[in-house]
């Protein structure tokens, strides 16, 4: 059993690379057998070296609030010692509803060591926590004792009641504030601080042995609406992310690194965090809002100018926004690697950064279903926008073709055919709680069916188009929306863009995009539409229709939210329609069209106002609109 840190073999530049770590067997390449045993041999090698800086504010003037690695684990003794205490087991979930903070990274790790940490999103509603933990079976909650971050502390006492196997909610008391000043607390509710202050800081008072099978987390999949999804990670799996992170981008002790994800998304937990702190390396966590703190975003590089960090990360969406951002003379020179992920990066963007920073961006691919990263583009290798890098030491990795539902086929495709990803891996996950969902997941001969599109390039690498759900499909015409995407995009004016499907009658989608606008600058949507279709070779792929919006829709950790531009495009055809039928029988009033649901909508008539014409319109709305590949019922009010 090795007691080492982790830490890079030799630069990673090619497959063959790659190959030559796979040289040795993966038994004796990593004998690390449980995140908490990462812990241990980081702690043992680096002890008084700063793990984790904590920004009280934006303000790079002011003081942070700095833990050493050794630091790090005693306070993940004291927090899994606590919850051994509160009678959590190897079994047992431990949910989490903290913002960006220190003591996130003791409920991960010591929930870890202790039983199953389930890290919650604070901007899920109610019903939704309740699901997730319901279906996780939690049995503590850890949860920030104050409201200024989306409401927590109110949020986890109306929890309580509702979660049948939570016993205890530990209050972790928000950074700074007086030891007692929170006054007495519920039953059932306790002092994580008090609680960690009573219990041994220097072992698992447990004695637990974790096996590298033994379940670590729960982390929730599938956007923010559906039935909780919640993928299974081994430690093994988490243990070889961080293994093969350190390896293939060459993290050292030297290194620093500013972490912006939250710490719910797998992306923040394990490729930005876990990784780093098995090297040695030093993250910087911008403030309790993190990415979201407008000030952060606005003094950006003047927090690199401070504090050196030798990487910046972040997803596309917030590479834009810091696009937006001026230098102002800031020195970011100390940054030598880029990198993004969770969504595919536009070329413009690419350009426009590198353009702006002298900064090439890496880009990787990461999900959910294998504990955060799948590829990787190491420092030094260059590559277009939308090459994701090389697959992972161990790991195999097979682009396939699409049969006639999108769904995965068993035909393999030669280098340079696009088809969908198909990974295996060490570091898959162990499935879904639900078997059902577990099913779903993986082909019949045993390979993740990740839902992505690629190809592999002549040098082993992947290269991604987007994800087989937001093909467009116009009669029978697949059409990639990163087509319609890269051309809007490098109009000068745009921000961000997408395409979606809109519903037709005839061709069943019809391609439509939607744009922000770069502040300060104007652009009709008629010049946009024309600088796109002129762009596009494929007359089908040409859009209908560019609509610029105020703002673009986002999921929680910064990707583009498309089921909601979806929605939008069938509001604006069945608007559309509701005019014609209206011009048709003379009607001044138009009957309002609701959403109902995602992916539904309501046509409201006022009799009233429609008088005798108000059945005539029903009838025509019904019939015009149940063309349509897009439920809508119309009602008489």
């Amino acid at each position: 059993m090795s007691t080492a840190p982790f830490s890079p073999s030799f630069p990673v530049r090619s497959i063959e690379d790659v190959r030559r770590l796979e040289e040795t067997p993966l038994s004796e390449a990593l004998t690390v057998r449980s995140t908490y045993e990462i812990f241990r041999n980081a702690a043992a090698a680096f002890g008084d070296k700063t793990a984790l800086t904590f920004l009280r504010t934006a303000d790079p003037a002011d003081e942070p609030i700095r833990w050493s690695y050794a630091e790090l684990l005693a306070g993940i003794h004291q927090t899994a010692n606590v919850l051994h205490a509160l009678g959590v087991g190897p079994d047992d979930a431990v949910a989490v509803l903290l913002p960006g903070c220190l003591e996130y990274h003791l409920a991960l790790w010591g929930g870890e060591a202790a039983g199953i940490v389930q890290p919650l999103n604070p901007l899920l509603a109610d019903e939704k926590l309740v699901s997730l933990m319901t279906a996780g079976r939690a049995k503590v909650l850890i949860a920030y004792g104050s409201d200024e971050e989306s409401g927590m502390w109110s949020k986890a006492m109306r929890l309580r009641g509702q979660v049948p196997t939570l016993t205890t909610v530990l209050r972790v008391a928000p950074h700074d504030e007086p030891v007692g000043s929170a006054g007495e607390l519920p039953e059932g509710v306790a002092d994580f601080n008090a609680m960690c202050a009573h219990v041994p800081a220097d072992r698992l008072a447990s004695g637990r042995d974790i096996a590298p099978a033994d379940i670590a987390a729960y982390f929730h999949t599938g956007g923010t609406t559906g039935a909780p999804k919640l993928a299974r990670h081994s430690h093994g799996a988490q243990v070889f992310t961080a293994w093969a992170s350190v390896k293939l981008q060459g993290l050292k002790s030297s290194d620093v690194t500013i972490n912006g994800y939250p710490l719910f998304h797998v992306a923040g937990v394990l490729p930005a965090s876990l990784s780093a702190l098995s090297a040695g390396v030093e993250v910087i966590i911008p403030t309790t809002a993190l990415l979201r703190n407008r000030q952060v975003l606005a003094n950006y590089w003047r927090l690199v100018e401070k504090y050196r960090p030798t990487s910046l990360s972040a997803v596309p969406t917030v590479l834009a926004a810091l696009a937006n951002v001026p230098l102002d003379g800031a020195d970011i020179s100390s940054i030598h690697y880029c990198r993004t992920g969770a969504a595919v990066l536009a070329p413009e963007l690419a350009a426009r950064f590198e353009r702006l920073f002298g900064l090439h961006v890496h880009e990787s691919l990461g999900m959910t279903e294998m504990a955060g990263i799948s590829t990787i583009t190491p420092p030094g290798v260059i590559g277009p926008a939308g090459c994701v890098g090389f697959r992972l030491p161990y790991s195999q990795l097979r682009i396939v073709a699409l049969d006639e539902h999108g769904n995965p086929s068993d035909r393999e495709l030669p280098a340079g055919e696009q088809g969908m990803v198909l990974f295996k891996s060490p570091n898959l996950f162990s499935g879904f709680v639900d078997p059902a969902d577990t099913a779903k997941a993986f082909t019949a001969d045993g390979w993740l069916a990740t839902g992505d599109l690629g190809w592999l390039d002549g040098e082993e690498r992947l290269n991604l188009s987007g994800r087989s759900k937001d093909l467009i499909i116009r009669s029978g015409h697949n059409i990639d929306p990163k087509t319609i995407e890269d051309a809007l995009g490098a109009h000068p004016a745009v921000q961000l863009c997408a395409a979606v499907g809109a519903p037709d009658a005839y061709a069943g989608e019809l391609p439509v995009a939607f744009a922000t606008l770069v502040p300060g600058m104007t652009a009709s949507e008629a010049e946009l539409l024309a600088f796109t279709a002129a762009r596009v070779d494929e007359a089908p792929a040409k859009p209908k229709s560019v609509v610029v919006i105020e703002h673009m829709p986002m999921t929680n950790v910064g990707k583009i939210y498309k089921p909601e531009l979806r929605a939008l495009a069938a509001r604006k055809v069945a608007e559309a329609l509701v005019g014609e039928a209206c011009a048709a029988l003379g009607l001044a009033a138009r009957p309002e069209v609701q959403a109902d649901g995602e992916s539904a909508l309501k046509v409201v008539i006022d009799a009233a106002a429609a008088g005798a014409q108000a059945a005539p319109l029903q009838a025509r709305l019904t019939e015009a609109l149940g063309r349509l590949p897009f439920k809508t019922q119309v009602v008489l009010r």
